[in-house]
Order: structure tokens, then sequence, then C-alpha cells
């Protein structure tokens, strides 16, 4: 029998994710609602395409596809489109083979990250190098190679390796944060679909320095192709004999269990991706305790993203000193970088730490199609840089913080010079108010409250008081439990900074 209370945890879990909800039931086509795909302006002729082959009833919205670099983008069938692909439905509705997305893929220097994969035996022997030396000989080599965080926050590695490590435990686990929902990165989907064994060596030398067996994929599930290229991954070196029980004769054992997430921007936040995993609502946790100690199931736990991961192979192999050898500061090794279709070369490009952000936009990106006013990097919580700063910065963690900007993920969204100011933080306020976990008021209340007083002041005259939006916008970057309310003032912030002269006709002194 199951209780009433039961049924309505069962609910309420349940029905918090995107595609769970009850007003998704029969949904057969998504359009991709991502910032990049707003700015492009190009979604209203896929809804347009989409509507002559279904339904309203039938199209739903994803948020986002990471098909930043040529926007257009729908799913459908299971699978992902974006580009032409609208103008040729019938081929898709027919059952032709699906068409891959192409985009630049190039590296400033030595290539980390996006170097040539030599094959699945020669690539492994970093594994049997790994097993021959101890945990800890391999947990200084993460530490002096300086490896900080590429979700966003910046974390040492090393230390986050060292915590799980030195906690007791029979049973620990290493979990991939593979659920890159910023809007404009598709890094970690790259790695995935490009590099997945990169992905997989990095959880297990993870796993054999902290003493974890299991390794948790949690991969978002608007990103259907790399869930498969994932778990095809893993069946290859399983049948190599490089997973299970006793590895190499080591006495290490290791498996992988992948998860296809259900939509739910906030599961990128590392505690409500492990309530999650465990079947409860994804909630943020309040900390202490830390994952490290009491993660997945209340055992020690790694939560780590995919780009953090896949840099642990290339430092076992070729030892920490050498890829502290690359970057700036404490921004060591090197960072993806993804630009978006206002791009006159979107794509991804590696380049090393300390890049100014100059060589990124004209020789990487070769420069701006059409007139660009800002641009939001770093995903949603991301810095919201006007092209008037782009000589000031570099591309590392503290060029970024300095500027009171924030390199997060690494995603270039451009704000074209005739797409308004108000309508843009409008939408920032209503992605946090719609993704929210609702655990905390700051974020529950403020960004709904930040969305209602922008969309009035954008369609009826009314006039915001600046003390009040100030108010609202201070609550829930000190309240807020997790980054999600509490990073959504970094970029309004900016954009009240930078364009005052466009925004200030929507605001008064008055309280």
């Amino acid at each position: 029998m199951i209780f009433w209370s039961e049924k309505a945890n069962i609910y309420g879990s349940v029905s918090f994710y995107d595609f769970l909800k009850p007003e998704n039931r029969g949904k057969k086509a998504y359009v991709c609602n991502g910032t990049a795909c707003m700015t492009a302006r190009t979604q209203d002729r896929v809804r347009e395409g989409l509507a002559a082959h279904f339904k309203p009833e039938e199209i739903g919205e994803m948020c986002c596809l990471g098909r930043c670099h040529e926007n257009s983008a729908f799913h459908t069938g299971g699978h992902n489109y974006s580009g032409d692909a609208i103008g040729r439905f019938d081929e898709i509705s027919a059952g032709e083979p699906v068409w891959e997305d192409h985009y630049t893929v190039s590296a400033t220097g030595t290539p980390l990250l996006t170097a040539p994969f030599p094959g699945v035996e020669p690539y492994y022997q970093t594994l049997n190098k790994a097993l021959k030396s101890t945990p800890d000989e391999l947990l200084a080599e993460i530490k002096s190679s300086g490896l900080r965080g590429r979700g966003g926050a910046g974390f040492p590695a090393g230390l986050k390796l060292e915590s799980c490590k030195n906690t007791p435990g029979k049973q620990k686990f290493i979990v991939c944060n593979a659920d890159e929902g910023d809007p404009g990165a598709y890094s970690d989907r790259y790695i995935m679909e490009q590099r997945p064994h990169s992905l997989l060596l990095g959880m297990m030398l993870a796993g054999y320095i902290t003493g974890a067996s299991a390794g948790v994929l949690y991969i978002r599930g608007e990103y259907p192709e790399s869930i498969s290229v994932m778990s095809d991954a893993i069946d290859v070196i399983h049948q190599a004999g490089l997973l299970g029980d006793n590895i190499l004769g080591s006495g290490f054992s290791f498996r992988f269990k992948v998860i296809r997430a259900q939509g739910a921007y906030i599961c990128g936040e590392e505690t409500a991706l492990l309530n999650s995993i465990e079947g409860q609502r994804p909630e943020v946790r309040t900390r202490p305790p830390y994952p490290t100690q009491q993660g997945l199931f209340n055992l020690p736990t790694v939560v780590n993203n995919v780009e953090t991961l896949a840099n642990l192979p290339g430092i076992v192999a070729h030892g920490g000193q050498a890829f502290a050898a690359f970057g700036r500061g404490r921004s060591t090794g090197t960072k993806l970088l993804c630009l978006d279709g206002y791009f006159n070369n979107p794509g991804l490009y590696e380049v090393e730490m300390g890049t100014p952000l100059r060589t990124v936009i004209d020789e990487l990106g070769g420069g701006f199609r059409t007139p660009v006013k800002a641009m939001h990097i770093g995903g949603p919580l991301g810095g919201l840089v006007p092209v008037s700063k782009i000589d000031d910065l570099t591309i590392d963690f503290e060029s970024f913080a300095q500027n009171g900007f924030l390199l997060g993920h690494g995603s270039f969204v451009c704000i074209p010079q005739d797409f308004p100011m108000i309508e843009y933080l409008e939408h920032l306020f209503e992605f946090t108010a719609h993704e929210s976990c609702g655990k905390c008021f700051p974020c529950r209340l403020g960004s709904t409250r930040g969305k209602e007083l922008l969309a009035r002041a954008r369609h009826t005259g009314y006039k915001i008081s600046r003390t009040l939006f100030d108010d609202l916008v201070e609550t829930m970057e000190t309240g807020s439990l997790c980054a999600l309310g509490g990073g959504l003032p970094l970029p309004v912030k900016n954009a009240l900074k930078y364009f005052p002269g466009e925004l200030e006709t929507f605001f008064t002194s008055e309280v």
C-alpha cells in the first residue's frame, strides 16, 4: 500500500523535471529556448516549420540543446537538429540518417583536450601506469598541476580528491556532472561525443586516487547523442578487460552507471544532482557537510564536471608540472571556449589560460558578423561583458573576477546591438524562476518578482523603483542557498553598470 504522503513525494519529485511534467505528455517535438537561440532570433522560423508537421499541443520546449554555434535548434524522434535541418524536415520524417552537427574545433598552442585520440589500447596505457603508482603519488601530481574545476567555481580539483580520499568509507563514488545546462556551452558535449575516453579514464583515475569503485555519469537528457556515445564507449573498455573487478591484476575495481537526466538546470548544482540520483526532488542541500564527506547516499563522493575530469589523464600521463607550465598564475592548463553563431567563425576553441580575450574574439572567432554590444560569458550566471571591456580581460579566473565578471563554463552568448537589454534581463529572471528548485525563498520569490517587474516595465511603461530593485537583487545574492539565485545578480549588476543609458528609462529613483 502506498500512502498519500508517499504519493505526494513521488509526484513532487517526478513532476519537477521538464520531460516528466504532465503538461509535456504527448509532445513529439521540442524547440530550443536557450539564450543563444533566443538572441539569434531563429526560433520563430523553427516553430513555423514544426507546426507544419505537428499539432500545437505536440510541440514543447527544451533548454538548451548545445547547438549554439548554428542555432535553429530543435529535438524530435530522440535526436537533436540545428542549422538548416528545419528546412529539410521531410527527410527527417521519412527516416533519413541523422545528421551530425559540424563545428570548428581548434587549439592555440599545444592541444590537451582536443588532441587526436590514439586508440583504446595506447590511450589506456596511462591507466596501466597509474595502477603501478600509489594513490598518494597520483594525488601529488594532481595537486602540483594546479587544476581547478572547469564547471564555474574554479575550486582546486586536488583538494576535492584529497578530502574524499581521507574520508573513511568502504563505498565511495565518483560522480560526473554532465548536466551541461548553461546556454551557450557545448564543451562538455564535445568531450562526451568526440573524446569520451578522456572522461571515462579521468573518472577511473579519480576512483583509484580516492578509493571509489563506482562512477556515475549523470548526462542531461537534452544530449541524446552524448548518452549514446558514452554508453558505447563504456562497452568498448569493458570488452577490453579494463572495467570490473581487479583491473589489470591491480586489485582496483571500478564500474560505471549512466543516468539519463530528465530536464532540470538546477541539477548542475552538485547537491541537487545527488538528490536527483537518489530519487529525491532535486533540491539544493545545505552545506556543510560537503559531498566529499557525505555525498551520494551520505557516502564520500567526488562531484566534478566533464572538462575537469577529462584533464586528469593528461596530468597523470605527463606529470603535474607539465600541466602547470600552461596558463597564468593560479589559472593553469587550458580552457575550452564555445563561441556562438554571432561570430564569423563559431565553434569550440582550446586556449591556454591567460590568452587575451581580444585574441579569442578577433583571431579565433574572426570577429562578429553583425554589431554586438555585449557577450554573456560563462552561462546565465556568468558575467555580462560589454565590448568596451574586451581589451581588459584575459581568459583566466583572476582576470574575470578582478574586473567584476565570471569566466564560468567558458561559453560566449552574444547580445546584438539591436536586442533590448531590458528584454535580456527579463529572460534571465524568467530562466531562473523556471529552473529554481524552490527550496529557498530569495531565489524562488526573487526571480519571479524580478521577472514580473521587468515585464511590467517593458510592456506598460511602469517605472521600477531602483531602490526596490537593488534590494531584491542584493537579497538574492546574499540569501540564496546556491549559485542559481546567488549568481543571477552578477549579470544584472553588469547590465545596470555598463548600459545605464539604455536601462534608466525603465527605473525611477523614487522609493
